[in-house]
């Protein structure tokens, strides 16, 4: 079998909601974050411009909440922050895209100013239910273009200091040119005994010796054993032949947008890994230029996440799966979800 190596994972997301305190809070985890800036002039600029998307938040959605955290892509490191809300739409066009839409019938106002020439990437977009806003600084050079883009998130129960759901992404090219394998985890129930039953996960997903989805499900579900267990779908992305296929157990949902925003779900199987596992079944989708596959724990709901709520023009992933978060997150639950995007010739 070719060498396998991780290209991405969940990791510690710090999230702080919009209060008095937010400022404050913003400044300190920012702080923390740009020590990983090797260069203090961008370090500064980072810290600076997390410190005014809170500070934004407070003045046009209190409802929001900033997340900030340390990220590793392909070998790469960068730090971000992102702004979540339901507040009014920001009047920040995209390059190149459309001006975005008020998720309301209320005058759309002048959002994030200036923030772009602070950090090496800045997008936002405003839909139905709020705006989203990211902010990276790359802490050396970003990864070279891909046919893949890829981004997740998670954030624990309200409450808990550790999360039970997790992500990770790891090459396969044995399976094709520029091939990966996604796991999406959700450790049964919430807190530590959660966090650790998906921890085993990430430890089996990442040193097993097969990316086929099937014979992989069995190996979780040996590894898991003598945890709470989970539920976990894994989803092998092939780009040069288009396709996508799923194995999947328990409650994780997967579906592909394709850019002309018609969809196909994966369906996954009743059970628990670690615990009582089907004999497993492999579903496959179309996975088209421009199509972004996403897959999520239940602590998103299905029945919240609108299909009419147009993706980001940009399709850029941590957008769509703050997005998604933001629009279809269960308050009382661990929520988790990775979203891949297949990048147009």
């Amino acid at each position: 079998m070719a060498v396998t190596s991780l290209v991405a994972e969940s990791a510690e997301v710090h999230w702080l909601p919009a209060g008095p305190s937010l400022p404050t809070a913003a400044r300190k985890v920012a702080a923390g974050l740009a020590a990983l800036l090797t260069d203090a002039a961008r370090a500064a600029a980072f810290e600076q411009c997390a410190t005014a998307m809170a500070g934004d938040l407070l003045a046009h959605a209190p409802d929001g909440v900033l997340a900030l955290r340390a990220t590793r892509v392909r070998g790469q490191g960068a730090v971000e922050c992102l702004s979540i809300d339901g507040g009014p739409g920001a009047r920040v066009p995209q390059p190149g895209a459309p001006a975005p839409l008020a998720p309301r019938p209320a005058p759309l106002v002048p959002r994030f100013s200036g923030l772009e020439g602070l950090v090496d990437s800045f997008v936002l977009h405003s839909a139905r239910g709020g705006t989203v806003a990211c902010a990276r600084s790359w802490l050396a050079a970003p990864p070279p273009p891909a046919p893949l883009r890829l981004a997740g998130l998670t954030r624990p129960y309200p409450g808990e200091h550790v999360v039970g759901d997790a992500w990770a992404v790891r090459e396969a090219p044995e399976q094709g040119r520029d091939a990966v394998l996604v796991l999406m985890c959700d450790g049964l129930g919430h807190g530590p005994l959660a966090a650790l039953a998906a921890s085993r996960a990430l430890e089996v997903f990442r040193d097993a010796p097969t990316t086929d989805p099937a014979p992989l499900l069995r190996l979780l579900h040996e590894g898991m054993r003598g945890t709470r267990g989970a539920a976990l779908a894994l989803a092998l992305v092939t780009p040069d032949t288009h396709r996508v296929r799923l194995g999947g157990v328990g409650n994780i949902a997967a579906f592909v947008t394709a850019a002309d925003a018609s969809r196909h779900s994966l369906a996954s199987l009743p059970g628990i890994v670690g615990s009582v596992l089907p004999a497993p079944r492999v579903f496959e989708a179309p996975y088209p230029p421009g199509a972004v596959l996403v897959l999520h724990s239940d602590g998103l709901s299905e029945r919240r996440r609108d299909p009419a709520t147009p993706l980001p023009p940009s399709r850029e992933p941590l957008l769509v799966a703050a997005q998604l978060l933001n629009q279809a997150a269960i308050r009382r639950d661990d929520a988790g979800l990775v979203v891949i995007g297949h990048v147009p010739a």
